[in-house]
């Protein structure tokens, strides 16, 4: 399907990669991994076409498909859920545009003998016939089913998209491309945005994608859910296996320890020659001896150990001051979006010190509070911050906040003050921004790398409540498990939004669970929440909370029977350009016998024909009024 072959990329003089080969091919459902800034992206890109590589060549049938979902994206506005989703279908839309002109031209003429009605006729049926073989009458259906899947209500499908997040709008995007029969899927990271109902179906939808898929991805049950195969870019080099994230660490660390132990043993063998050489080297009568000895030397093919990039940050969150004993008191709190009600009366008390958790599934308002808290929105109710009490705020999209157009650097300095800028240098080291990293513009960074730069703003304020909402989104597994330690370590209050079972373990001792606009609160951590709930995952409870949405008493009129709709109008047409047909072949015939009756009628055959075509149109006429009924019927059901 796809051949990439000797692929090389270099920024500012230094290669990201250098002579990387691989094949894709059908069924392939390959997991990218590697460290935050390693080329997953790029390598995405590159293979998009949407970058070009220094050296290397991809060899590919021209006319693969290729649909890639990039961390951002660019949203028209003005169009709905369900406008935006149908773009995915663009020649399916360019027929129906020509059919709405046919049909338009057809519904205003008169002249129904002329030759021009009868082309007009025949584009109709070219095109019907054209717009089933695409599937003109299923792709609705099918849109709306992949939406469902990832989220979206029917209420939502006619609402515009410059009313959602820039999270659901990647939804949006999602279902674009799953809609689209592309050959291979490119996703950078296609679950950040997703609630875990949502990532649970499209395990099942990649499972069974016939094309190949190459997914950037740090959230390792996906990962091992879904793949069949792993690439690491890892300084540089790849290491490809055929094996899922879990079962390729194993595989990866066994090859390096069997690496480790012949390289042992080789230097042993390498040590005694250049030992011998010395001695025989020192005799004449050995000097052949130790030549020959020299040439084996030069011979032997040394055993290289796959590095690994250890690099990590360096994180620790120092508490400002000491607050007072309540931190955050609440009474009667509701919030409503327009007419959807996010949460009800709630009361909470945070106490100075403690670390909760906010758990359910998406919509349930567990960023709502965490906003509410730090003042970001308007709501109903009360709010009290205790005394001294200073919050440092991460935002599930926090990174959105950069400016692209300022360096890292830039970036870091106009948010320092006067008493801690000169330490910016030494906090972007510690972060990984170590020398010209630091002078990158924000918008190259990959989103971990932008995560990062948002971690090290949050280190120029001070605060002893540390609020962070789904923290974890686009840093690499090494610097989940730096941020974890240092929130291990954090002496003040903490408030986590996470859906990441492994993340919250050890962080937590009170758990809120979100759900039908009300708390409920579990005084123990993440594992005693789930034992609480007699589950095995986060994911089952968020799975088991999703709210049904109240049946309408209209009927819906189902997809199947919209295609069926559309089945029995094509009939209807199509039998209508017959009867047309055969009234003009007849009153041509009819024509004929007025103006020289001898002549015609004496033509062989001529009166069976006649006959013929007439109780061909007694059919057509019978045909038309059976499936005119049939259509009434199906409308009045």
């Amino acid at each position: 399907m796809m051949n990439i072959h000797n692929l090389s990329i270099s920024f500012q003089g230094e290669y990201l990669f250098e002579d990387l080969t691989f094949k894709l091919g059908n069924g392939d459902r390959v997991g990218l991994i590697g460290k935050n800034g390693a080329g997953k992206s790029t390598m995405l890109k590159i293979l998009s076409k949407e970058m070009e590589p220094d050296t290397g060549q991809i060899a590919a049938d021209k006319e693969l498909k290729i649909g890639f979902l990039k961390q951002d994206i660019d949203f028209v506005f003005g169009r709905t859920v369900l406008e935006e989703a149908y773009e995915a279908f663009t020649e399916l839309k360019q027929l129906e545009a020509k059919m709405d002109v046919v049909n338009n031209d057809l519904a205003h003429r008169t002249d129904y003998e002329s030759d021009g009605y009868h082309q007009l006729m025949v584009d109709v049926n070219e095109l019907q016939h054209q717009y089933e073989i695409l599937g003109g009458y299923s792709y609705q259906g099918d849109t709306e089913k992949i939406l469902q899947g990832l989220g979206f209500k029917r209420a939502d499908f006619n609402k515009l998209t410059d009313t959602f997040s820039g999270g659901w709008r990647m939804r949006i995007e999602l279902a674009k491309l799953l809609l689209q029969n592309n050959d291979i899927l490119l996703l950078d990271e296609p679950t950040n945005h997703l609630d875990i109902e949502s990532i649970i179906w499209l395990e099942g939808f990649l499972k069974n994608y016939p094309g190949a898929v190459v997914i950037v991805s740090h959230d390792k049950m996906f990962l091992d859910n879904v793949t069949n195969r792993t690439i690491e870019i890892s300084l540089g080099r790849i290491y490809d296996y055929p094996k899922p994230y879990s079962k390729f660490l194993v595989l990866r660390e066994e090859l390096r320890t069997q690496q480790l132990a012949s390289q042992k043993n080789q230097q042993k063998q390498i040590e005694q020659t250049e030992k011998l050489i010395e001695k025989f080297r020192a005799k004449a009568s050995k000097a052949t001896m130790a030549q020959s000895l020299i040439k084996k030397l030069d011979r032997i093919d040394r055993i290289e150990v796959d590095e690994d990039d250890n690099s990590v940050m360096s994180l620790h969150f120092p508490v400002s001051i000491t607050p007072g004993k309540v931190v955050v008191e609440m009474d009667k709190v509701s919030k409503n979006y327009g007419h959807n009600h996010v949460l009800k009366n709630i009361s909470l008390l945070i106490e100075r010190d403690s670390k909760t958790a906010f758990v359910g599934q998406n919509g349930q308002g567990k960023s709502t509070l965490a906003k509410i808290i730090v003042g970001e929105i308007k709501y109903d109710g009360h709010v009290k911050l205790g005394h001294n009490v200073q919050i440092g705020y991460f935002a599930q999209n926090q990174a959105e906040y950069l400016d692209g157009n300022k360096t890292v650097l830039d970036t870091m300095i106009d948010a320092a003050n006067e008493t801690n800028r000169s330490k910016v240098r030494d906090i972007l080291g510690s972060f990984l921004f170590r020398g010209d990293e630091a002078e990158k513009y924000v918008r190259v960074l990959s989103g971990g790398e932008r995560n990062r730069l948002a971690l090290a703003k949050l280190m120029l304020q001070p605060f002893n409540v540390l609020i962070m909402d789904e923290p974890t989104n686009h840093l690499d597994i090494k610097s989940k498990n730096v941020l974890k330690e240092a929130l291990k370590k954090f002496g003040g209050t903490l408030i986590l939004v996470s859906h990441d079972r492994d993340f919250l373990q050890g962080l937590t001792n009170r758990v809120y669970e979100f759900k039908d606009h009300k708390l409920k609160e579990y005084l123990g951590d993440i594992d005693y929440y789930l034992e609480q709930r007699n589950v095995e995952s986060l994911r089952e409870v968020e799975k088991r909370t999703v709210i049904k949405e109240v049946p309408k008493e209209k009927k819906q009129q189902s997809y199947e029977d919209q295609k069926k709709l559309k089945s029995l109008n094509n009939r209807l047409s199509n039998v209508e350009a017959e009867i047309n047909q055969l009234e003009r072949e007849i009153k041509k015939l009819d024509l004929e016998l007025e103006t020289n009756y001898e002549a015609t009628s004496a033509k062989p055959n001529f009166f069976e024909n006649y006959q013929k075509l007439k109780a061909n149109l007694q059919s057509a006429m019978e045909k038309w009024e059976a499936v005119q009924l049939e259509i009434e019927q199906f409308i009045d059901a």
